[in-house]
């Protein structure tokens, strides 16, 4: 079979390794708009049950993925001056640099071609693949020829946000609160390398037109951002991306993407280009992981019920997993659109609160009598489960609220 991958992202590489895993005579090309070894972004997190598919299907790959990832456990929380700390599931984080390399080499090994400088733009013909993937992310000029009939749905958020990186080595999952004369900045951090960690920084849009963020310049406002978080992150700078100086892009309002149909003719959606779910729930990239062992399994079964099938079959699946995913991504954006509602409690009870944050019931309950309702199911093997039902454990960092532990900075 030959198969075409738009787009070089970890999702696109991790289906071409797979393919030809099964068939070493499939011809699988990617098409990467980027030169070779430009690469932008920070770190991605991902957690054990990612780590364990990803053994499962490739243990050479992901041997170097886990070789080269920063593992914490608990997380972190600065409110104002005091500090608390949770246990939590243990998670991971990668660059994306080097999560791109590892993956490429792997595909190269494999005989996975790459052709870097390779733009799809409105015009340009479709590649001649009996299989075309479009994995150009989140904006894909591959879906939006046919925008119509993939049904493609894009809705943002309310808040804005910036994403960054620091010098500053985080070993927890880390989160800030400040309060500012225009309501509250908060920021999430973790380490993805011995030398680097991201920051995510988001405010209300009210806050980031009163502090003058939507007018400040791309300098002004990392030195305002480190005089703000000067505490989370002990004198070292923020680090803004290459490529969103160049294009004038600063702060922006998460883009949530859905799609009617993943498929048309020979053309199939993967990752971001499918689906994007908000950045809060720490699971974009599993996610992309999982649609690409997903249709490398279902393009097994090609032969005996074609590709129509296969692709249906693919999205069927994919869409059915993705459900309670979506509803936690939702809640999530939405518990921070509303953090003024849970800044009122103490810190630990917040930290506690944020860790529920999947929950949809949390929106319509008092927060405070939300913490204790919360406590006691803890101890109650039948709400226990029922709280586990509630909210998918979908890249939740902070999970045992019984757990936490505050103190004053």
């Amino acid at each position: 079979m030959k198969i075409t991958c738009v787009g070089g992202g970890p999702a696109a590489l991790y289906l071409c390794i797979l393919v030809k895993l099964d068939n070493p005579a499939h011809e699988v090309t990617v098409l990467e708009r980027n030169q070779k070894g430009t690469t932008y972004g920070w770190g991605v997190t991902y957690w054990s049950d990612t780590l364990a598919l990803l053994e499962a299907h490739d243990p050479i790959s992901a041997r170097g993925i886990r070789r080269h990832s920063m593992r914490w456990r608990d997380g972190m929380a600065q409110v104002g001056g005091r500090t608390t700390t949770q246990a939590g599931d243990a998670g991971y984080a990668i660059g994306r640099h080097q999560l791109l390399h590892i993956l490429a080499q792997r595909a190269q090994e494999l005989g996975v071609r790459t052709e870097f400088g390779h733009d799809i733009h409105e015009g340009t013909p479709l590649p001649d693949a009996e299989l075309i993937v479009a994995a150009d992310g989140m904006h894909s000029r591959l879906r939006s020829k046919d925008a119509q009939h993939f049904g493609t749905h894009i809705t943002s958020g309310k808040n804005r946000f910036l994403w960054l990186g620091t010098t500053k080595v985080f070993t927890t999952f880390s989160f800030a609160f400040v309060h500012t004369a225009h309501g509250w900045l908060w920021c999430y951090a973790y380490g993805f390398s011995p030398t680097q960690s991201t920051c995510v920084i988001e405010c209300s849009p009210s806050t980031w037109r009163g502090l003058g963020l939507d007018t400040m310049g791309q300098e002004d406002c990392l030195r305002f951002l480190e005089q703000h978080f000067a505490t989370l992150l002990d004198g070292h700078p923020l680090i803004s991306r290459e490529d969103r100086i160049r294009d004038g892009q600063n702060w922006q309002a998460f883009r949530t993407v859905t799609n009617r149909t993943w498929s048309h003719n020979n053309v199939v959606l993967l990752g971001d280009a499918a689906h994007s779910t908000h950045f809060s729930i720490g699971a974009g990239t599993a996610l992309a992981l999982q649609d690409a062992v997903v249709l490398a399994e279902q393009l097994r079964t090609v032969p005996e019920q074609g590709l129509a099938t296969a692709l249906a079959q693919y999205e069927k699946q994919r869409k059915h997993a993705l459900l309670p995913v979506q509803s936690a991504a939702r809640h999530s954006a939405q518990w921070y659109e509303s953090l003024p509602r849970y800044l009122r409690l103490p810190p630990d009870q917040m930290f506690a609160l944020l860790g529920q944050r999947h929950s949809p019931l949390l929106p319509y309950v008092p927060p405070g009598l939300y913490y204790r309702l919360d406590r006691a199911a803890s101890r109650v093997s039948v709400l226990r489960s029922f709280k586990r039902w509630l909210g998918p454990r979908i890249g939740r960092t902070v999970q045992r609220s019984s757990n936490a532990r505050t103190s004053t900075s």
